[in-house]
């Protein structure tokens, strides 16, 4: 019956949203049970859809079923629908007398500990070991990639914590691969291995989000862009081929020559360099491109022949390039992490590592272990933590060991009047900040410019003194310098030469 059957899909509209609701309330300690939650209530949110749409298509009743089912009931017997209905169940039963009854009652209860233990399992295939339940990035692969692609400037340099850096600058400076470079097809794969990744690690790790409407609108954004000639490193305005310091330049400084994608301090420089043959070999290069899409681009910024083969090759990549931006700005915490992870496992040994793994590997053995018991004593357990020194947190949620606390001078505290008066724990954490941005932001405010003089110094007073008696010093030093050549007049008079020839234009001598 087409009532049944709408009564049916109501009531599992209703024990979907009870089975969210009694999810949502959990907080789950661990990043692995809390994946597992959230890809449980993404699954019934796409199963409500599915039932709200059949439930949709029943109320609107375009063959009019419904209608004539409720005419049959309320205008003629109601003892012979119910009899011919009754029947029609006998039939079938009899038919299939062992087929199973849907209990939507126990399909969306909380999962038994033996179940739970397989949804864990399921969580742990989707992450390699290295992603950690995706809190970071595992791109060694890529990494091994991008150093096979032709063209990469310096690849035994760029390093795997370089590359997690920059595997998103796709513009000079920072971007090591050429226009020319950029048009083969082992590039074009590897950007579409490198966007594939960071959308599939964004869908396994924020499951409850709305991704396609976050990733159409990456796609409108590029379509604007596109238009109006305004995707970073695929502009055809000749205006911008040679730029002042392009807004990803890291210096700020200098002038930017995209035809032979090279930056030059010193406008001299450069403009000498314009007469070089190296210069016009490039810039014809880039004028035989133009032509190839169609001739020269004007100068208004739109697209010279935007149908041509080799524009829509540029179109595709600059795609992908944009999507990768884009992903990689939504995952920066991530992306953090990722590198601080790295850095921390470069510099432990061998056998720290393997302490580390076995570590690992015996308390999801002790999670999966603990499952076959009771429920309650589990949780009563995961609530001990125990934790009267107050010490810092591992990855794993726990107290770090107090003799790694000791040894790290974790309880030592360093504060720093330059940023704020910030407290900083450990000495570690004291070094490295004198390279972050904040300290940096800081010497600024005070008019302090070289500030790799100023390392160890955290006072405002000590920084303003030390910055007087460098400018003092170099006052001198200049002054110095020019003392050194001395001048004689014609009565035997000795003085600096500046004096000498300020004396001599005043006719004094």
């Amino acid at each position: 019956m087409i009532l049944e059957d709408q009564r049916l899909l109501h009531e599992d509209l209703e024990r979907l949203e009870q089975a969210i609701a009694d999810r949502v309330l959990e907080e789950p300690k661990h990043i692995r049970d809390r994946l597992s939650r959230d890809h449980q209530i993404a699954n019934f949110l796409s199963h409500i859809q599915d039932q709200s749409s059949r439930l949709l298509k029943i109320y609107e009743d375009p063959e009019q079923e419904r209608t004539r089912e409720i005419q049959s009931i309320s205008t003629g017997d109601p003892f012979d629908a119910f009899y011919k209905e009754l029947a029609s169940i006998k039939d079938f039963h009899r038919r299939y007398p062992n087929e199973p009854v849907e209990n939507l009652e126990k399909a969306y209860k909380r999962r038994s500990p033996e179940e739970n233990a397989a949804a864990q399992g399921e969580i742990e295939a989707k992450f390699t070991g290295e992603e950690g339940y995706g809190r970071f990035f595992d791109m060694t692969s890529l990494h091994e990639e991008y150093l096979n692609l032709p063209g990469v400037k310096g690849s035994r340099r760029v390093t795997y914590l370089q590359y997690l850096d920059s595997f998103d600058a796709f513009t000079p400076p920072q971007c090591n691969i050429r226009y020319i470079d950029k048009m083969t097809d082992q590039y074009f794969r590897y950007l579409g291995e490198l966007a594939h990744y960071l959308e599939s690690f964004m869908r396994r790790t924020k499951p409850l989000e709305d991704l396609d409407k976050i990733f159409s609108g990456f796609d409108h954004e590029f379509e604007e862009l596109w238009e109006k000639d305004e995707v970073p490193g695929w502009s055809q305005n000749p205006q911008q081929a040679t730029v002042a310091a392009p807004p990803t330049d890291a210096s700020g400084k200098g002038v930017w020559c995209a035809h032979c994608e090279k930056e030059f301090k010193n406008e001299n420089v450069y403009k000498a360099h314009l007469t070089g043959k190296r210069h016009i070999k490039a810039a014809q290069a880039r004028q035989a491109r133009n032509e190839s899409n169609g001739g020269a681009a004007p100068t208004n910024g739109t697209h010279a022949n935007p149908n041509s083969v080799q524009r829509l090759k540029e179109r595709a990549i600059a795609e992908r390039e944009f999507r990768i931006r884009k992903l990689a700005s939504a995952m920066q915490t991530e992306r953090s992490d990722t590198r601080v992870n790295v850095e921390r496992k470069q510099g432990m040994t061998d056998r720290e590592r393997q302490q580390e793994l076995a570590a690992l590997y015996a308390e999801a053995a002790e999670t999966t272990g603990g499952a076959g018991g009771d429920g309650d004593s589990d949780s009563e357990g995961e609530d001990k933590i125990y934790n009267p020194l107050k010490l810092p947190l591992a990855w794993d949620g726990k107290p770090i060991p107090f003799w790694l606390y000791k040894l790290h001078g974790l309880g030592v505290e360093f504060p720093c009047e330059i940023c704020g008066n910030f407290v900083y724990m450990g000495r570690r954490a004291f070094d490295k900040h004198f390279n972050e941005p904040r300290h940096i932001y800081g010497l600024k405010c005070l008019g302090i410019t070289n500030t790799t003089l100023f390392r160890e110094i955290t006072g405002i007073d000590d920084a303003l003194t030390l910055w007087d008696k460098i400018q003092r010093d170099k006052k001198k030093e200049k002054a110095s310098q020019e003392n050194i050549v001395q001048m004689e007049d014609a009565e035997g008079n000795v003085m600096p030469e500046k004096v000498y020839y300020d004396l001599l234009k005043q006719g004094l001598l």
